[in-house]
């Protein structure tokens, strides 16, 4: 089954064609050279670009894999969560070529996909497993049961890791996007220079970044108003290491009391170095199975969108002409 899958819930727009787990072909046109400039993105400039851009990338994915628009079996697209007007430019086109197709249109959510770019790497991996998914807008623990089963059992109650991150960055005077540069430039963290609070939370396996965020906001504020300088690959290296610390404890955690010894790690926070690094060494200790994405799967695209649509059509999950996008949906929705 052939499958040309369409993501555009951010800042990349990309497509890609999918048969199982094997990728035939994908492209991304990313947008990140215009949304530097102002240190993030901005929803209306990425609604655009979208618009200008979509045809042409659909139409090279198409050519990349060798086939015609008549060898595709049904089209996929990221329909929730993400920014409501760039998610529109991708279900509005992905409606309209199932319907002049005449195949089915299969709706999928952004952090399920972001979930199957595992399944294009590790061909062998099955659900159940425990995922850890992080990115600039979502931080979520999920016991993933099948692969359209999804029970979260931790998730942020205010900003995600990924915001942290790239927020953390750009108050240190990093460009965008944030928590790449960052990654980058850290060196060692020196918790004694600069003190990072650990946030609590009332749920057990939930997490919190808010107050991180803005110890961070407020340390580089201090040391401003005193005019000492910002040792800013220290600092940098500090709060990743907080975040890790987070991060790996409260996943350990529910490994440990759900019973889970194959752990997934999935999201555009995933590409962090520490984060993979701490985490491997962690579940190797355990005896733990830890799965990862490689980095070109990592961020956004289009194949993560097929690999997920193949299990969302099984499961009968087939959408009609009134799919609309949606800016904020639980992976647990259906």
């Amino acid at each position: 089954m052939k499958i040309l899958s369409i993501e555009s819930s951010c800042d990349e727009t990309a497509a890609a064609v999918i048969e199982g787990r094997e990728i035939l072909s994908s492209v991304i046109n990313t947008q990140v050279a215009e949304h530097k400039k102002y240190g993030g993105v901005v929803p209306e400039i990425a609604s655009r670009r979208h618009s200008e851009n979509i045809s042409a990338v659909v139409d090279k994915a198409i050519a990349d894999a060798g086939i015609t628009y008549a060898d595709i079996d049904a089209i996929a697209v990221t329909h929730a969560p993400g920014l409501i007007g760039a998610l529109l430019v991708g279900v509005n086109f992905a409606k309209g070529l199932s319907l002049s197709l005449g195949v089915p249109l299969i709706p999928v959510h952004h952090l399920r996909s972001h979930i199957a770019a595992n399944y294009l790497e590790h061909k062998d991996l099955k659900p159940p497993f425990l995922c850890l998914t992080v990115s600039g807008g979502n931080t979520l623990l999920t016991v993933v049961r099948d692969y359209t089963d999804f029970e979260i059992i931790g998730q942020t109650q205010d900003d995600a890791a990924g915001e942290c991150l790239d927020k953390s960055a750009r108050i240190m005077g990093l460009s965008y996007p944030g928590g790449v540069n960052l990654d980058k430039i850290a060196t060692v963290a020196d918790t004694a220079k600069y003190p990072l609070p650990t946030p609590h939370t009332a749920g057990k396996y939930d997490f919190s970044f808010s107050g991180l965020k803005t110890a961070v906001v407020n340390t580089v504020h201090n040391a401003e108003q005193k005019g000492i300088a910002i040792d800013v690959p220290v600092l940098a290296a500090t709060v990743r290491q907080k975040v890790c610390d987070i991060l790996i404890d409260h996943t350990l955690k529910a490994a440990d009391e759900f019973g889970f010894d194959k752990i997934v790690l999935a999201g555009g926070v995933s590409a962090n170095s520490e984060l993979r690094s701490r985490l491997t060494a962690e579940c190797e200790r355990l005896g733990y199975s830890l799965y990862y994405p490689p980095l070109k799967l990592c961020g956004d695209n289009a194949a993560m969108v097929g690999a997920q649509a193949l299990y969302e059509w099984e499961s009968g999950n087939i959408a009609d002409m009134s799919l609309n996008a949606t800016a904020t949906l639980q992976i647990n929705y259906r």
